[in-house]
Protein backbone atom coordinates (compact mmCIF):
# COMPACT_ATOMS: atom_id res chain seq x y z
CA UNK A 1 0.00 0.00 0.00
CA UNK A 2 1.60 3.23 -1.11
CA UNK A 3 0.27 6.22 1.47
CA UNK A 4 0.07 9.62 0.04
CA UNK A 5 -0.65 12.80 1.83
CA UNK A 6 -2.19 15.69 0.40
CA UNK A 7 -1.53 19.49 1.77
CA UNK A 8 -3.84 22.38 0.50
CA UNK A 9 -6.54 24.55 1.32
CA UNK A 10 -9.01 21.94 1.83
CA UNK A 11 -12.01 22.02 3.69
CA UNK A 12 -12.79 25.60 3.51
CA UNK A 13 -16.07 25.57 1.44
CA UNK A 14 -13.72 27.10 -1.27
CA UNK A 15 -15.38 25.86 -4.11
CA UNK A 16 -12.26 25.97 -6.75
CA UNK A 17 -9.93 24.48 -4.12
CA UNK A 18 -12.81 21.84 -3.55
CA UNK A 19 -12.85 20.92 -7.15
CA UNK A 20 -8.94 21.15 -7.42
CA UNK A 21 -9.14 18.15 -4.21
CA UNK A 22 -12.04 16.23 -6.06
CA UNK A 23 -9.70 15.93 -9.47
CA UNK A 24 -6.23 15.61 -7.95
CA UNK A 25 -7.91 12.35 -5.63
CA UNK A 26 -10.49 10.86 -8.56
CA UNK A 27 -6.83 11.39 -10.66
CA UNK A 28 -4.88 9.61 -8.12
CA UNK A 29 -7.32 6.75 -7.87
CA UNK A 30 -7.59 6.34 -11.07
CA UNK A 31 -4.07 6.23 -12.40
CA UNK A 32 -2.46 4.30 -9.39
CA UNK A 33 -3.02 0.82 -7.56
CA UNK A 34 -2.80 0.01 -4.48
CA UNK A 35 -2.81 3.83 -2.68
CA UNK A 36 -4.15 4.75 0.64
CA UNK A 37 -4.82 9.03 0.34
CA UNK A 38 -5.41 11.15 3.77
CA UNK A 39 -5.98 14.85 2.93
CA UNK A 40 -5.23 17.47 5.90
CA UNK A 41 -8.64 19.72 6.21
CA UNK A 42 -10.25 22.23 7.68
CA UNK A 43 -13.14 19.85 8.62
CA UNK A 44 -12.00 16.35 8.43
CA UNK A 45 -15.27 14.71 8.61
CA UNK A 46 -16.71 16.12 5.29
CA UNK A 47 -13.66 15.85 3.28
CA UNK A 48 -13.22 12.01 4.04
CA UNK A 49 -16.91 11.35 3.17
CA UNK A 50 -17.22 13.42 0.10
CA UNK A 51 -14.05 12.39 -1.36
CA UNK A 52 -13.58 8.64 0.20
CA UNK A 53 -10.26 9.69 1.47
CA UNK A 54 -8.85 9.52 4.75
CA UNK A 55 -8.21 12.83 6.45
CA UNK A 56 -7.26 14.72 9.58
CA UNK A 57 -6.81 18.20 10.64
CA UNK A 58 -4.87 20.46 9.47
CA UNK A 59 -4.30 22.57 12.67
CA UNK A 60 -3.11 19.81 14.94
CA UNK A 61 -0.01 19.69 15.01
CA UNK A 62 0.46 16.05 16.41
CA UNK A 63 -2.41 14.51 13.84
CA UNK A 64 -0.18 15.88 11.01
CA UNK A 65 3.01 14.36 12.82
CA UNK A 66 1.38 11.15 12.74
CA UNK A 67 0.07 10.88 9.38
CA UNK A 68 3.23 12.34 7.76
CA UNK A 69 5.10 9.52 9.72
CA UNK A 70 3.05 6.83 8.13
CA UNK A 71 2.97 8.69 4.13
CA UNK A 72 5.68 7.64 1.67
CA UNK A 73 4.37 10.61 -0.75
CA UNK A 74 3.73 14.25 0.82
CA UNK A 75 1.69 16.04 -2.30
CA UNK A 76 1.07 19.82 -2.11
CA UNK A 77 -1.74 20.29 -3.94
CA UNK A 78 -2.88 22.49 -6.22
CA UNK A 79 -4.02 25.98 -6.05
CA UNK A 80 -1.82 29.02 -4.95
CA UNK A 81 -0.02 27.68 -1.52
CA UNK A 82 2.81 29.26 -2.14
CA UNK A 83 2.58 33.28 -2.38
CA UNK A 84 2.14 35.85 0.32
CA UNK A 85 -0.45 38.22 -1.38
CA UNK A 86 -3.48 37.38 -0.38
CA UNK A 87 -1.77 36.40 3.27
CA UNK A 88 1.93 36.64 4.56
CA UNK A 89 1.25 33.83 6.64
CA UNK A 90 -0.20 30.83 4.79
CA UNK A 91 3.21 30.36 2.97
CA UNK A 92 5.09 29.71 5.83
CA UNK A 93 1.72 27.06 6.77
CA UNK A 94 2.39 25.56 4.12
CA UNK A 95 6.20 25.59 3.69
CA UNK A 96 6.24 24.35 7.20
CA UNK A 97 4.28 21.09 6.10
CA UNK A 98 6.93 20.47 3.92
CA UNK A 99 9.47 20.76 6.38
CA UNK A 100 8.09 18.10 8.49
CA UNK A 101 8.25 16.10 5.12
CA UNK A 102 11.73 16.86 5.19
CA UNK A 103 12.74 16.68 8.68
CA UNK A 104 11.03 12.97 8.41
CA UNK A 105 13.04 12.17 5.18
CA UNK A 106 9.74 11.95 3.16
CA UNK A 107 9.89 13.18 -0.58
CA UNK A 108 7.56 15.49 -1.16
CA UNK A 109 5.77 16.91 -4.76
CA UNK A 110 4.24 19.82 -6.19
CA UNK A 111 1.59 19.08 -8.03
CA UNK A 112 0.29 21.48 -10.57
CA UNK A 113 0.63 24.28 -8.28
CA UNK A 114 0.79 27.80 -9.30
CA UNK A 115 3.51 29.79 -7.40
CA UNK A 116 3.76 33.16 -6.59
CA UNK A 117 3.54 36.33 -6.25
CA UNK A 118 6.10 36.30 -3.30
CA UNK A 119 6.98 40.22 -2.02
CA UNK A 120 8.27 38.86 1.14
CA UNK A 121 12.36 38.58 0.70
CA UNK A 122 12.17 36.15 3.69
CA UNK A 123 9.89 34.32 2.17
CA UNK A 124 11.19 34.31 -1.50
CA UNK A 125 14.48 32.68 0.35
CA UNK A 126 12.78 30.36 2.38
CA UNK A 127 10.44 28.43 -0.32
CA UNK A 128 13.64 28.61 -2.93
CA UNK A 129 15.49 26.90 -0.32
CA UNK A 130 12.52 24.55 0.34
CA UNK A 131 11.69 23.72 -3.25
CA UNK A 132 15.12 23.25 -3.88
CA UNK A 133 14.72 19.83 -2.11
CA UNK A 134 11.55 18.73 -3.75
CA UNK A 135 11.28 15.04 -5.77
CA UNK A 136 9.65 17.04 -9.02
CA UNK A 137 7.77 20.35 -9.18
CA UNK A 138 4.98 20.52 -11.18
CA UNK A 139 3.30 23.52 -11.74
CA UNK A 140 -0.10 24.55 -13.67
CA UNK A 141 1.52 27.90 -16.04
CA UNK A 142 4.22 29.56 -17.41
CA UNK A 143 4.22 32.48 -15.38
CA UNK A 144 4.90 30.24 -12.18
CA UNK A 145 7.55 28.30 -14.35
CA UNK A 146 9.33 31.84 -15.13
CA UNK A 147 8.55 32.77 -11.18
CA UNK A 148 10.89 29.95 -10.28
CA UNK A 149 13.61 30.62 -13.05
CA UNK A 150 14.08 34.26 -11.53
CA UNK A 151 14.40 32.74 -7.70
CA UNK A 152 17.08 30.57 -9.66
CA UNK A 153 15.73 27.25 -10.82
CA UNK A 154 16.83 25.22 -13.70
CA UNK A 155 14.17 24.65 -16.83
CA UNK A 156 14.99 20.95 -16.59
CA UNK A 157 13.53 21.04 -12.66
CA UNK A 158 10.19 22.75 -13.86
CA UNK A 159 7.52 21.11 -15.71
CA UNK A 160 4.71 22.87 -16.65
CA UNK A 161 0.72 21.20 -16.68
CA UNK A 162 -2.64 23.07 -16.26
CA UNK A 163 -4.80 23.53 -13.13
CA UNK A 164 -6.17 20.41 -12.41
CA UNK A 165 -9.77 21.86 -12.37
CA UNK A 166 -9.19 21.44 -16.42
CA UNK A 167 -9.64 17.48 -15.83
CA UNK A 168 -13.28 17.02 -14.33
CA UNK A 169 -15.56 16.24 -17.06
CA UNK A 170 -18.54 18.15 -18.26
CA UNK A 171 -21.63 17.20 -16.37
CA UNK A 172 -25.35 17.55 -17.75
CA UNK A 173 -27.69 20.40 -17.26
CA UNK A 174 -30.51 18.97 -15.05
CA UNK A 175 -28.76 19.23 -12.02
CA UNK A 176 -28.29 22.73 -12.39
CA UNK A 177 -31.47 23.85 -13.55
CA UNK A 178 -33.03 21.92 -11.00
CA UNK A 179 -30.93 24.02 -8.08
CA UNK A 180 -31.60 27.45 -10.16
CA UNK A 181 -35.32 26.16 -9.69
CA UNK A 182 -34.86 25.42 -6.05
CA UNK A 183 -33.10 28.91 -5.73
CA UNK A 184 -36.36 30.55 -6.99
CA UNK A 185 -34.37 31.34 -10.41
CA UNK A 186 -36.87 30.72 -13.50
CA UNK A 187 -34.61 30.85 -16.79
CA UNK A 188 -36.30 32.40 -19.40
CA UNK A 189 -35.49 31.28 -23.00
CA UNK A 190 -36.34 34.76 -24.24
CA UNK A 191 -33.64 36.43 -22.10
CA UNK A 192 -29.56 35.55 -22.14
CA UNK A 193 -28.26 34.60 -18.67
CA UNK A 194 -25.68 36.38 -17.35
CA UNK A 195 -23.58 34.69 -14.50
CA UNK A 196 -21.51 36.48 -12.37
CA UNK A 197 -18.79 35.25 -9.66
CA UNK A 198 -17.22 37.70 -8.00
CA UNK A 199 -14.23 38.09 -5.53
CA UNK A 200 -14.01 41.53 -3.88
CA UNK A 201 -14.13 42.53 -0.01
CA UNK A 202 -14.41 46.39 -0.42
CA UNK A 203 -18.25 46.73 -0.64
CA UNK A 204 -17.72 50.08 -0.83
CA UNK A 205 -15.23 50.24 -4.06
CA UNK A 206 -14.95 51.59 -6.97
CA UNK A 207 -15.40 47.80 -8.81
CA UNK A 208 -18.89 47.23 -7.25
CA UNK A 209 -20.28 50.42 -7.72
CA UNK A 210 -19.14 49.96 -11.58
CA UNK A 211 -20.31 46.21 -11.95
CA UNK A 212 -23.79 47.21 -10.96
CA UNK A 213 -23.65 49.57 -13.22
CA UNK A 214 -22.54 46.64 -15.91
CA UNK A 215 -25.52 44.74 -15.12
CA UNK A 216 -28.23 47.51 -14.72
CA UNK A 217 -27.18 48.15 -18.71
CA UNK A 218 -27.39 44.00 -19.35
CA UNK A 219 -30.73 44.17 -17.91
CA UNK A 220 -31.99 47.28 -19.49
CA UNK A 221 -30.60 47.52 -22.57
CA UNK A 222 -29.58 43.42 -23.19
CA UNK A 223 -32.66 41.75 -21.87
CA UNK A 224 -30.25 39.90 -19.69
CA UNK A 225 -31.33 37.88 -16.42
CA UNK A 226 -27.86 37.84 -13.78
CA UNK A 227 -27.67 35.49 -11.66
CA UNK A 228 -25.02 35.91 -8.87
CA UNK A 229 -22.56 32.98 -8.18
CA UNK A 230 -20.72 32.55 -4.35
CA UNK A 231 -17.42 30.56 -5.29
CA UNK A 232 -15.73 30.67 -1.69
CA UNK A 233 -19.58 30.92 0.18
CA UNK A 234 -18.31 32.69 3.57
CA UNK A 235 -16.40 35.23 1.32
CA UNK A 236 -18.44 35.69 -1.52
CA UNK A 237 -21.97 36.48 0.14
CA UNK A 238 -21.04 39.54 1.53
CA UNK A 239 -20.67 41.20 -2.60
CA UNK A 240 -23.51 39.36 -3.28
CA UNK A 241 -25.80 40.59 -0.55
CA UNK A 242 -24.19 44.21 -1.16
CA UNK A 243 -25.48 43.84 -5.10
CA UNK A 244 -28.34 42.63 -4.24
CA UNK A 245 -29.06 45.56 -1.96
CA UNK A 246 -28.57 48.14 -4.99
CA UNK A 247 -30.29 46.43 -7.40
CA UNK A 248 -33.20 44.82 -5.79
CA UNK A 249 -35.18 41.91 -7.91
CA UNK A 250 -33.74 42.76 -10.68
CA UNK A 251 -30.62 40.25 -9.79
CA UNK A 252 -30.87 36.62 -8.67
CA UNK A 253 -28.12 34.99 -6.59
CA UNK A 254 -27.37 31.23 -4.99
CA UNK A 255 -28.14 31.66 -1.49
CA UNK A 256 -26.75 27.63 -0.42
CA UNK A 257 -23.39 25.53 -0.60
CA UNK A 258 -23.01 23.27 -3.55
CA UNK A 259 -20.46 20.33 -4.67
CA UNK A 260 -18.44 20.45 -7.68
CA UNK A 261 -20.32 19.02 -10.34
CA UNK A 262 -23.19 20.70 -8.76
CA UNK A 263 -22.02 24.26 -9.23
CA UNK A 264 -20.17 22.86 -12.95
CA UNK A 265 -24.34 21.97 -14.12
CA UNK A 266 -25.21 25.54 -12.73
CA UNK A 267 -22.62 27.20 -14.72
CA UNK A 268 -23.54 25.11 -17.43
CA UNK A 269 -26.76 26.90 -17.55
CA UNK A 270 -25.25 30.56 -18.33
CA UNK A 271 -25.01 31.55 -21.63
CA UNK A 272 -22.02 33.80 -20.52
CA UNK A 273 -19.89 33.79 -17.12
CA UNK A 274 -18.21 36.79 -15.99
CA UNK A 275 -15.72 35.53 -13.48
CA UNK A 276 -13.14 36.66 -11.00
CA UNK A 277 -12.87 33.79 -9.57
CA UNK A 278 -10.24 31.19 -11.17
CA UNK A 279 -12.41 28.43 -10.90
CA UNK A 280 -15.42 29.79 -11.58
CA UNK A 281 -13.50 30.77 -15.20
CA UNK A 282 -12.62 27.38 -15.02
CA UNK A 283 -15.95 25.32 -14.61
CA UNK A 284 -17.16 27.57 -17.49
CA UNK A 285 -14.17 26.07 -19.75
CA UNK A 286 -14.85 22.94 -18.54
CA UNK A 287 -18.83 23.81 -19.25
CA UNK A 288 -17.61 25.02 -22.44
CA UNK A 289 -19.63 28.70 -21.64
CA UNK A 290 -17.60 31.81 -23.17
CA UNK A 291 -16.56 33.62 -20.31
CA UNK A 292 -15.44 37.55 -19.50
CA UNK A 293 -12.58 37.55 -16.93
CA UNK A 294 -11.67 40.42 -14.54
CA UNK A 295 -8.09 39.73 -12.89
CA UNK A 296 -7.40 40.40 -9.51
CA UNK A 297 -4.47 38.15 -9.47
CA UNK A 298 -1.84 36.92 -12.26
CA UNK A 299 -3.13 33.72 -12.18
CA UNK A 300 -5.94 35.00 -13.82
CA UNK A 301 -4.04 36.49 -16.98
CA UNK A 302 -2.75 33.04 -16.82
CA UNK A 303 -5.28 30.43 -17.20
CA UNK A 304 -6.82 33.04 -19.93
CA UNK A 305 -3.32 32.77 -21.89
CA UNK A 306 -3.51 29.06 -21.99
CA UNK A 307 -6.85 28.96 -23.68
CA UNK A 308 -5.81 32.26 -26.23
CA UNK A 309 -8.28 34.76 -24.48
CA UNK A 310 -7.30 37.94 -22.17
CA UNK A 311 -8.92 39.82 -19.67
CA UNK A 312 -10.86 42.11 -20.06
CA UNK A 313 -8.97 44.02 -17.72
CA UNK A 314 -8.14 44.12 -13.74
CA UNK A 315 -10.08 44.82 -10.77
CA UNK A 316 -8.84 48.19 -10.65
CA UNK A 317 -9.71 49.42 -14.33
CA UNK A 318 -12.83 47.69 -14.52
CA UNK A 319 -15.12 50.00 -16.04
CA UNK A 320 -18.89 49.51 -17.01
CA UNK A 321 -18.22 51.10 -20.56
CA UNK A 322 -15.20 48.69 -21.25
CA UNK A 323 -18.03 45.69 -19.88
CA UNK A 324 -20.37 46.94 -22.66
CA UNK A 325 -18.17 46.53 -25.70
CA UNK A 326 -16.62 43.47 -23.93
CA UNK A 327 -20.09 41.59 -23.53
CA UNK A 328 -21.24 42.29 -27.04
CA UNK A 329 -17.95 41.33 -28.65
CA UNK A 330 -18.33 38.14 -26.43
CA UNK A 331 -21.95 37.34 -28.11
CA UNK A 332 -21.25 37.74 -31.33
CA UNK A 333 -18.15 35.72 -31.64
CA UNK A 334 -19.65 33.00 -29.00
CA UNK A 335 -19.76 30.05 -31.43
CA UNK A 336 -15.95 30.83 -32.01
CA UNK A 337 -15.20 31.01 -28.33
CA UNK A 338 -16.71 27.99 -27.70
CA UNK A 339 -14.64 26.18 -30.33
CA UNK A 340 -11.65 27.89 -29.42
CA UNK A 341 -11.95 26.41 -25.77
CA UNK A 342 -12.84 22.87 -26.90
CA UNK A 343 -9.79 22.82 -28.45
CA UNK A 344 -7.26 24.15 -25.84
CA UNK A 345 -8.89 22.37 -23.10
CA UNK A 346 -7.59 18.40 -25.02
CA UNK A 347 -4.04 20.28 -25.00
CA UNK A 348 -4.61 21.17 -21.44
CA UNK A 349 -6.18 18.23 -19.55
CA UNK A 350 -3.18 15.72 -21.83
CA UNK A 351 -0.40 17.55 -19.86
CA UNK A 352 -2.12 16.61 -16.56
CA UNK A 353 -0.98 12.96 -16.91
CA UNK A 354 2.15 14.03 -16.28
CA UNK A 355 1.63 14.47 -12.74
CA UNK A 356 1.08 10.94 -12.16
CA UNK A 357 3.81 9.52 -14.44
CA UNK A 358 5.85 11.48 -12.29
CA UNK A 359 4.25 10.15 -9.03
CA UNK A 360 4.85 6.41 -10.71
CA UNK A 361 8.51 6.86 -11.20
CA UNK A 362 9.07 8.08 -7.36
CA UNK A 363 7.12 5.01 -6.48
CA UNK A 364 9.61 2.65 -8.15
CA UNK A 365 12.48 4.14 -5.95
CA UNK A 366 10.38 3.41 -2.89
Amino acid sequence: MYKILISGYYGFNNIGDESILSAVTDNLKEKLEDIEITVLSQNPDATAERYQVKSCSRKSFFSILKAMIKTDLLISGGGSLLQDVTSKKSILYYLAIIWMAVFLRKPFFIYSQGIGPISSNFNRKITARTLKKAAAIVVRDDNSKEFLLDMGFSEESIVVTADPVLRIRKVDLDRGKQILKQEGIKLDENKMTVGFAIKERNLGSEFVSELCKSMEWLIKERNAQIVLIPFHFSEDMAVIEAIENKLGDNVFSLKHKYLTKEMLSVIGNMDILVGVRLHALIHAAIMNVPMIAIAYDPKINSFMNSIDMKAMSSIHDFRANFFQEEYDKTLKNKDVIEEQIKHKLKELVAKLDENEKLIMELRKGV
